[in-house]
Order: structure tokens, then C-alpha cells, then sequence
């Protein structure tokens, strides 16, 4: 595998160097993300990532197509993705953190029962170079938080692991026709067993203990979507019980500024939901190099906000206008052009 040292020195370098900056001028600052970069297709996204300089990249989960219990196999995959040239750009000049979802987890919809787990989250770890006394590796699964800046200009990045605990699914018996006559595409549907979790007791015991801390903007990083449920694909709505836990978890602990990322079904859309304590926002970026199925894009979602949809190859861009107190989530094509936009003002995500 190719090893990179830095992107930890540059992510240690630019918290340091965003907290000075922005305590003096109110710079923005810009978060890029994406999803499912399959390591045999061309990527050429990643130049128009690197041409927005943004101060973060995130994986939102399927960073390769691993498919397997072979860790060898998983670490060759790794390594064609290492040396794709746009994506070494990107390494040299950004900081990056990370999540798996399936795909780069070894099972297409896989959870607690996929065999290599362990394995396949340590060689996540490795390979985006996360330091051996980090607290993400002092626990199961990949689940870890980061802060950028200080004073009143802090970012969390809770980087959620959807995989490592997650129970079984309950498989929808929807003919094809039947699907199509709701509006559906996939293969689930929403769980009545309410025993069942999507994080684990460990995990959401943590994230309590995040969303406590002092944040002006927290960034939740799920590989799923979690507003939008009806499409039948995984998301959080097939556990509803556990979308309802988020929801009340972010009002109880009166964590403002929360918004959602995620990743999965190859297009991205911004999804809102009421059922928070104040407007929930899930920006989906998905793929940078995948594409859907024609269907998939047309797909049932009651919370898609209009005009935020597109099918093409894409990244999400999060900037935080620190002057004005405004959001700006974008995604944008292989050209680096914004598909659509969403303002938020900061103020409208807090707790009343």
C-alpha cells in the first residue's frame, strides 16, 4: 500500500493554520466531500476538487469497491486508488478524513455479521494514515471526531461508523411492478424491531458525549442517508427507531449547527426534515466516480428540497461564511460547477 504521512501533517498544520487565519479576517472556510470512487474508472474529478483549495476532504464511505473477505485483495484496491494521479494531488495538498460504507467495508450492504470487520476497519485506519495513538483506534470501528478552529469559529466533524454494528435489515417482498407503482428502487424497508441499532450502545454513548461539546458548526458524517427513508435503499429510515434516536439525541443535548453528509446512491440531493429540533439538512454527495441506475434518481423522497438533485459525477462543498454566519452547501460537477445551492444562516440550526 502506498503510505501518506501528509495529510496528517498538513491536517495538523491547517487546523493551526485556520484557527490564526480566521480569528484575524473571517475567512471562509471550505469542506469538500464525496462518495464512491471506484478504483478501476477514471476520476478525473479530482482536479476540480483540488481547484476549489478546500481546507477539508472527506470520505463519506465506498472510497474503493472492495467487495471481499480477502484482505489482500481489499489492500490491492486500496493501492489502485493511492495511485490515481488526481487523487495524489489531493493528498499532497488537503487534509483528509474518513469514513468506509459497504463496498470499502468488503460486503455490498454488509453490517455486524461481515467476517472481516476488524480487518477491514484497521486497514481503513492505515491507509489514511489515521496515528496509531488516535482515539479511533482505541475502540471497535472507525467512529472519531475532529475539531477545526477555536473561539467562536469551531467545526466538529463527527465521523459516524454505519457498518461495524449495524443489525440485520428487513427485506421488502415489493415486485418490480409494485416498486414502481410507489416510487421505490430498492430492496428494503423500515424494521419494526425496535432492538435493533444501526451505531451500537458504545457508539451512541459516544456521540452523546460529542454533541455536548462546544461547536458552532457540527458535521455529522454518515455513509447512509438519514432524513430520506422511502426509496427502499439502505438509509437510517430502516431502522426508524433509530433515525427518531438521532433526531431527539441532537435536541437533548441542544447541539446547534448540525448538518448531515452522506454518501451511497450515486447522485447527489439535499434532503430537510422539521422532525429535529430546528431544520435538519442532509447533503448527499455520491459518486465521484459512479453512476446510477437510471431509476434510482427518480425515486420516491418526500424531503428532497426542489431543485436540489443531480445525476451526474459529483462532490459535495460545504462553506462556512464566517462574516455573514452563513452556510453554503453546493454540488458540483467534474468541471467544478455548482449543480445547486442551498444558503443556510448558522443561526436557524440552534436549539430554541
Amino acid at each position: 500500500m502506498l503510505s501518506f504521512i501528509t495529510p496528517l501533517v498538513l491536517l495538523i498544520t491547517l487546523v493551526l493554520t485556520i484557527s490564526h487565519t480566521q480569528a484575524q479576517t473571517a475567512e471562509p472556510t471550505t469542506i469538500a466531500f464525496g462518495a464512491c470512487a471506484h478504483q478501476d474508472r477514471p476520476q478525473p474529478i479530482w482536479d476540480a476538487i483540488v481547484a476549489k483549495r478546500p481546507d477539508l476532504f472527506i470520505f463519506t464511505g465506498d472510497n474503493i469497491y472492495g467487495d471481499t473477505t480477502n484482505m489482500s485483495v481489499m489492500q490491492t484496491k486500496y493501492n489502485k486508488l493511492a495511485a490515481k494521479p488526481g487523487y495524489q494531488k489531493l493528498v499532497k495538498s488537503t487534509p483528509i478524513l474518513a469514513v468506509y460504507d459497504d463496498h470499502d467495508y468488503g460486503q455490498n450492504d454488509g453490517g455486524k455479521d461481515y467476517p472481516e470487520r476488524e480487518a477491514s476497519a484497521k486497514m481503513c485506519l492505515d491507509f489514511f494514515d489515521v496515528p496509531q495513538d488516535d482515539p479511533r483506534r482505541t475502540h471497535p470501528g472507525i467512529y472519531g471526531s475532529s475539531i477545526l478552529g477555536e473561539a467562536d469559529q469551531r467545526i466538529q466533524i463527527i465521523l459516524l461508523d454505519t457498518r461495524y454494528f449495524r443489525d440485520d435489515l428487513d427485506r421488502n417482498t415489493l415486485t418490480d411492478q409494485e416498486k414502481k407503482d410507489v416510487g421505490k428502487v430498492g430492496w428494503y424497508q423500515p424494521t419494526t424491531d425496535t432492538s435493533r441499532t444501526l451505531l451500537g450502545e458504545p457508539q451512541w454513548a459516544w456521540l452523546k458525549t460529542q454533541l455536548q461539546k462546544p461547536a458552532e458548526v457540527r458535521i455529522i458524517v454518515s455513509s447512509i442517508q438519514t432524513i430520506s427513508w422511502e426509496k427502499g435503499m439502505e438509509c437510517w429510515g430502516n431502522m426508524p427507531h433509530q433515525r427518531t434516536r438521532l433526531f431527539e439525541l441532537i435536541a437533548d443535548t441542544k447541539a446547534q449547527g448540525v448538518v448531515l453528509i452522506s454518501g451511497d446512491v450515486h447522485f447527489a440531493e439535499i434532503s430537510k426534515t422539521d422532525e429535529g429540533p430546528y431544520p435538519l439538512y442532509d447533503i448527499t454527495s455520491s459518486g465521484l466516480a459512479q453512476k446510477p441506475h437510471p431509476s434510482w434518481p427518480k425515486a420516491i423522497n418526500q424531503y428532497r428540497i426542489p431543485g436540489c438533485l443531480y445525476v451526474g459525477e459529483n462532490f459535495g462543498l460545504i462553506t462556512i461564511d464566517w462574516a455573514t454566519k452563513t452556510l453554503c452547501l453546493q454540488a458540483c460537477d467534474v468541471q467544478g460547477q455548482p449543480q445547486f445551492t442551498q444558503n443556510v444562516a448558522i443561526s436557524a440550526l440552534k436549539v430554541k
